[in-house]
């Protein structure tokens, strides 16, 4: 743009004498005209040639009204000699260089107008480029923060602002250490500088992990990060950048999580794993100090009875009240958590003698006796406790755990509510119980068990009135096993269920097989315990084993305990009577050894009673022994229940409880239990 003709026609000499063909001149001579010609198009505008003394404007304000209509394209200056200053100026003001008159020749002008255009070309690209480089920055979820080397601060990302409170503007130029304020979070003292060590190492490092940044106004957060040199062209350090990120709510998180793994969710006490790890510990401390510790397996006494009846809800409000009676009851150095279910395990680390340990064992016990209220609730309970001692009752965690529950497990075969230490001989009776226990399992899938019958006897004719039924395991290695061997286990173990349901149908199928071959008609009696009494499918499994093998319900009779009646009255008076009005006879077993139920008798359906062998043992010890027996036969006569003695064994037995009017009696002087074949043989005979 040139309102004067001599330096319009240099300029065009210049550039048509350079054999250039890369420019097309094209001139306007006022500036209105030269910004109308921008603004209808300047993407085809490669450069601008100024004259910045122009008729409609004069000087920088001409360079200014260009730039801002074409900031994209580069603007060469056109001045005379003495207006150089005015050149330089307007250089500052964004115009690309300027060009003196003795430099408007065929080389200065074409090379100027090139490196115009393509210093412009460099700086959009390098501006796209930044813009490109900030907006990734402040679009990443890591904030970033970059120092000089003196450590002041030089550049923040849009997240580096929100986590340290402080705004770019205000922060640009400040010292690191007064925007990036950090501290350890254990100690509460000012951590290092991590750029500092970064530029003075000339390499990648990292703050402490426990690290708190301060917040500009107040509050803090749990940070990491990675700070890292930064190197100009030739490799020296010019400065650092941090890359840091808050990680207050994972840090949480991770807390909580580990928190949870170790610690039961229902009593908040350590739960297995750090129990292992807390006994584990007591071992290294003991070793050290060559010292003995205890290790207490607590169990609850019926606790399923009480989930049962009164639900989930319950159950955990008792486990709750009893987790903090078991920490009452100890000092602060010990450990109690939950092993599972209603068990706990208390460690004791340091005890003098193992009296130490039962001593607190007792206490548990009485903390525990107390009764426990919850709204309308009241609950009273017991609990069992087994001991081991560390180092001869185990060398680890596991065996000390396990041999306390092997001594619990004693004292509640014991009774119940009591400690126990653990003793080799228990190792003996845990193998040989889970021998049994996984030999039932098997026994039960591969049809192990036996069934013999032991006949009733009719003590004045001498005729067979009916039979007991009795299991007998066919063990592959032991040969045939009684009761005695393997029912404890079996009930301990839950097994017993199954088994009495195996044993239901086989006399079902038995007694009807008998029926339909032989015509003999006789009621086989058949135990039952006190878990098969409680089972809700109890019932419907009686009438599934009738209605399958087509027996009558009067050719089977339930035999039970006086403790199993007792146990539960409202339960046991219910099934009975449902029994009953099936046509199910029911008879009271070993009758005499619960002292306290007589006053209960009469509410039960029974229809016999069945005086214990002890008692018909005792007459022929000393004939004065038979007034129990007959106050029991007296009492039967009065109450219309037939009376049937077991364990009769001698003719004097016999004889003395027909006399007193006993009608029935079973024992070896009639039969020892037999095999279903000769079972029905000693019938025909």
């Amino acid at each position: 743009m040139n309102e004067n003709s001599a330096l319009s026609e240099k300029v065009r000499t210049a550039l048509a004498s350079s054999g250039d063909d890369l420019f097309e001149l094209e001139e306007v001579a006022q500036l209105s005209e030269g910004l109308e010609r921008l603004r209808r198009d300047n993407a085809k505008v490669a450069a601008i040639l100024l004259n910045p003394f122009l008729p409609d404007s004069q000087g920088i304000a001409t360079v200014k009204s260009l730039l801002y209509v074409a900031a994209n394209v580069p603007i060469l200056i056109l001045g005379e000699e003495d207006q150089e200053a005015l050149a330089v100026e307007a250089v500052e003001c964004g115009a690309q260089d300027y060009l003196l008159p003795n430099h408007i020749d065929r080389y200065s002008l074409p090379r100027a107008l090139r490196n115009a255009v393509e210093r412009k070309s460099i700086e959009d690209a390098l501006y796209v480029e930044k813009d490109r480089a900030l907006v990734t920055l402040n679009s990443i979820g890591d904030a970033v923060l970059c120092t000089d080397l003196s450590g002041k601060i030089i550049f923040l990302n849009l997240v580096a602002e929100a986590l340290t409170g402080w705004k770019r503007d205000e922060a640009l130029g400040k010292p690191l250490a007064e925007v990036f304020v950090i501290i350890d979070g254990e100690t509460r003292q000012p951590a290092a500088d991590p750029l500092k060590k970064a530029i003075e190492q000339n390499r990648a490092v990292s703050i402490a992990s426990n690290s708190l940044l301060l917040r500009r106004g107040g509050g803090e957060a749990t940070i990491e990060d990675s700070s890292a040199p930064i190197h100009d062209r030739s490799g020296a350090v010019i400065g650092a950048v941090i890359v840091f990120h808050d990680v207050s709510v994972a840090r949480a998180m991770t807390i909580e999580m580990t928190y949870a793994a170790h610690h039961d969710a229902v009593t908040a006490l350590p739960n297995r794993l750090l129990l292992n790890d807390r006994i584990s510990h007591a071992i290294t401390t003991a070793q050290r100090h060559k010292q003995k510790f205890a290790v207490m397996f607590v169990d609850l006494d019926h606790f399923k009875s009480i989930n049962d009846s009164l639900g989930h809800a319950v159950g955990d409000k008792l486990l709750q009240a009893v987790a903090k009676r078991l920490q009452a009851s100890v000092r602060a150095s010990d450990t109690v958590g939950r092993h599972g279910g209603d068990e706990f395990i208390v460690l004791l680390p340091e005890i003098e003698e193992e009296n130490d340990s039962e001593i607190s064992a007792k206490k548990i016990l009485a903390a525990l006796s107390e009764p426990f209220l919850f709204d309308d609730v009241t609950l009273q309970i017991t609990a069992t406790i087994g001991i081991s001692i560390y180092p001869r009752d185990g060398k680890d965690a596991n065996s000390l755990i396990q041999n306390a529950d092997l001594a619990m497990y004693e004292a509640k075969e014991n009774g119940r509510d009591q400690v126990h230490f653990f003793s080799d001989e228990m190792k003996l009776q845990a193998i040989e119980r889970q021998f049994v226990e996984s030999g039932l399992r098997r026994a039960l899938e591969q049809n192990e068990f036996l069934l013999y019958y032991q006949p009733k006897v009719n003590l004045k004719s001498g005729k067979i009135t009916g039979a007991e039924a009795l299991i007998r395991w066919q063990e592959p290695h032991r040969g045939l096993l009684l009761p005695d061997q393997f029912i404890r286990v079996a009930e301990n173990r839950g097994l017993i269920i199954p088994i009495g349901r195996w044993v239901l149908h086989e006399v079902c199928r038995q007694a009807r097989l008998w029926e339909l071959t032989s015509g003999v008609v006789l009621p086989i009696s058949i135990n039952v315990s006190e878990a098969e009494l409680r089972d809700t499918d109890f019932i419907q499994g009686v009438r599934a084993a009738l209605a399958e093998t087509g027996l009558t319900p009067r050719s089977i009779q339930f035999e039970l305990t006086e403790g199993i009646l007792l146990k539960d009255l409202r339960t046991s008076i219910a099934v009975l009577n449902e029994l009953k009005l099936m046509g199910i006879h029911m008879a009271v077993d070993d009758f005499g050894t619960g002292y306290s139920s007589l006053s209960y008798l009469h509410q039960f359906a029974i229809n016999v009673l069945k005086i214990d062998k002890s008692f018909v043992h005792l007459l022929t010890a000393d004939p004065r022994n038979s007034t129990l027996i007959c106050a029991i036969i007296a009492m039967a006569k009065g109450l219309k229940y037939r009376v049937i003695a077991e364990g009769v064994e001698t003719e004097t037995q016999r004889d003395f409880l027909q006399k007193q009017g006993c009608e029935e009696g079973q024992g070896y002087l009639f039969s020892k239990p037999l095999p279903a074949a000769e079972f029905r043989e000693l019938i025909h005979k």
